[in-house]
């Protein structure tokens, strides 16, 4: 081989490893979709909990770096907070090490067992009917071109090692700093510390020593974790002070930990040969294994320190003058979420509610002006529902771009029934906005209803807010007993529009109601009938 078709299959060969592990990831994230939501809903204030969640959530979706993203997405939402997400850093540290893991199989002479992975995979994706068996079957595909990209890396580096000079240069690559700084500049260039920790491990599996053996290919994985740092760094980029804070933590986690590994593998030359060399015959796997210890270690070190790293991180990144939220701005969202859709859809459901407490906040605000004979509150009303249809455009547009990167059916479906929720939420805003121009009508022409139907409006009204609250139960925590809740619920509405008419009409026939009063009252009631009908549209959106 000359040395372009050594550097074009090395290349290829780490190209099919990534798309590989791409590939696995995203199917192996709508496999996992629903528990990574429910996940994600789980934060606490138990430290090993947050952990243990970006522990899980790694090695899912196989990228410590899509994990930290998507925690300084959430602390700039306002939803996490920098405890919870220093712990979670931690975890996704430990849970990125699968991927080194991974590439040291290689070790063992399995290859071919993975490699046919591939077949069955894209065999089970093009003759399967339903879509969990394909994204399975991609997962399976994605393993296997993960080993396929190995091999297609072993060959080339194998003919390498009988070039005398490319054996003698990696042989005086041996100053630790060097090596240190070659790790984190390759890793801040590729964006992956996968990429960088595999292509070392292949390059130890192929008998490319590093510096002359030793301990000098560990500092280049220690120079690795460092570089993983920087995509947290860039995605912090003009975000929330805490959400800066939280990639300065991350930073904060590599760099003292690596600085703490350094120093000790060069108080201690002979770490590799007495402990990793000790306990695992191959090179690949020593390399694997010292990834895998390097974070669980340092996680344990600094996990009853989670306080003072916050408080490090406060120390470097001080609060300045924060311009508060207007209620226009999404809350939950965050577009960091739009690299892992299952989440993403579960964030923008919440916005969704968020959007529709505002629609039930501008209705009670209006129906109170009625009752009161308040014109006051009607600047208040207009402009409560330019937020929220503000607000529901930009919900409708993330929906587009999550539904345009390829998610599961069940993720589609539920993107449909948010985009249809959408719309009845901006007609219960509308509705609330008509309440005002009966407002306006009462007060100018003085009209005034019978004694006693003002306390009958207002029962009809908090039956519908007592509807919402069941609608929320059974959408956003999925109690499905009060679907039927619901729908009894709105019949009592409907059915008390009714008795409201059939009464309205009465007084109207014995003289004791004006005939100036009939229109707005008719359509008074119709309009909070309607508002129970959009609110049990919501309970049912989902079910088509």
């Amino acid at each position: 081989m000359n040395i372009i078709e050594i550097v074009v299959t090395i290349l290829a060969g780490c190209g099919a490893f990534l798309l590989g592990f791409k590939v696995l990831s995203d199917n192996m994230e709508k496999i996992a979709g629903k528990s990574l939501k429910v996940l994600f809903n789980k934060t606490s204030d138990k430290r090993l909990m947050n952990v243990g969640m970006g522990l899980v959530t790694t090695a899912v979706v196989q990228s410590s770096s899509i994990t930290t993203v998507m925690v300084v997405g959430f602390v700039n939402a306002g939803i996490m907070t920098l405890y919870q997400a220093a712990a979670i850093i931690m975890g996704a540290n430990i849970g990125t090490t699968i991927t080194a893991q991974i590439a040291a199989l290689q070790a063992f002479d399995i290859d071919l067992v993975f490699m046919s992975l591939l077949f069955v995979g894209v065999f089970m994706e093009l003759f399967s009917k339903k879509d969990k068996i394909k994204s399975i079957g991609l997962a399976l595909a994605g393993l296997g071109l993960v080993f396929v990209g190995l091999g297609l890396m072993s060959d080339p580096m194998a003919f390498l090692k009988e070039e005398k000079a490319v054996t003698d240069f990696l042989a005086a690559v041996n100053n630790p700093i060097l090596l240190l700084f070659i790790g984190l500049g390759l890793t801040a260039i590729i964006q992956s510390s996968s990429a960088v920790t595999t292509i070392v491990i292949s390059m130890a599996s192929a008998g490319l020593i590093i510096g002359g053996g030793g301990n000098a290919a560990l500092f280049v994985i220690l120079g690795s974790n460092i570089g993983t740092c920087v995509t947290a760094i860039i995605s912090s980029i003009g975000t929330s002070v805490n959400a800066r804070r939280a990639s300065i933590i991350h930073l904060l986690f590599n760099v003292i930990g690596s600085l703490l590994f350094t120093v000790m593998l060069l108080l201690w030359p002979s770490f590799s040969a007495v402990t990793l060399e000790r306990w695992f015959a191959s090179p690949s796997t020593q390399l694997a294994m010292f990834h895998t210890i390097f974070n669980v270690t340092c996680t344990l070190l600094f996990l009853p320190f989670t306080k003072l790293l916050v408080a490090m991180s406060i120390k470097l990144v001080p609060e300045k003058g924060q311009t508060q939220k207007s209620p226009s701005e999404l809350m939950f969202m965050d577009k960091r979420f739009l690299a892992t859709p299952t989440v993403a859809v579960g964030q923008l459901k919440k916005e969704t509610f968020r959007m529709a407490d505002m629609a039930m906040a501008s209705l009670r605000v209006a129906f109170g002006g009625f009752v009161d004979r308040d014109t006051a509150i009607i600047d208040s009303v207009y402009e409560r529902n330019e937020h929220i249809a503000t607000l529901g455009e930009q919900i409708s547009d993330y929906l587009v771009q999550v539904s345009a990167s390829g998610v599961s059916l069940s993720d589609e479906k539920e993107i449909n029934a948010l985009h249809n929720n959408i719309g009845d939420i901006s007609r219960i805003a509308e509705l609330a906005d008509n309440f005002t121009k009966y407002t306006k009508r009462e007060v100018r022409d003085n009209l005034v209803f019978s004694e006693g139907i003002n306390e009958k409006l207002e029962i009809m009204h908090g039956m519908l807010h007592e509807q919402y609250e069941i609608v929320k139960k059974a959408v956003l925590d999925k109690q499905t007993d009060c679907v039927k809740a619901s729908d009894e619920l709105e019949e009592r509405i409907d059915n008390m529009r009714r008795e409201l008419v059939a009464e309205h009409i009465e007084r109207l026939s014995q003289g004791k109601c004006k005939p100036e009063n009939n229109t707005i009252f008719i359509n008074l009631v119709s309009n909070l009938e309607r508002v129970g009908d959009h609110l049990n549209y919501l309970v049912h959106n989902g079910e088509n």
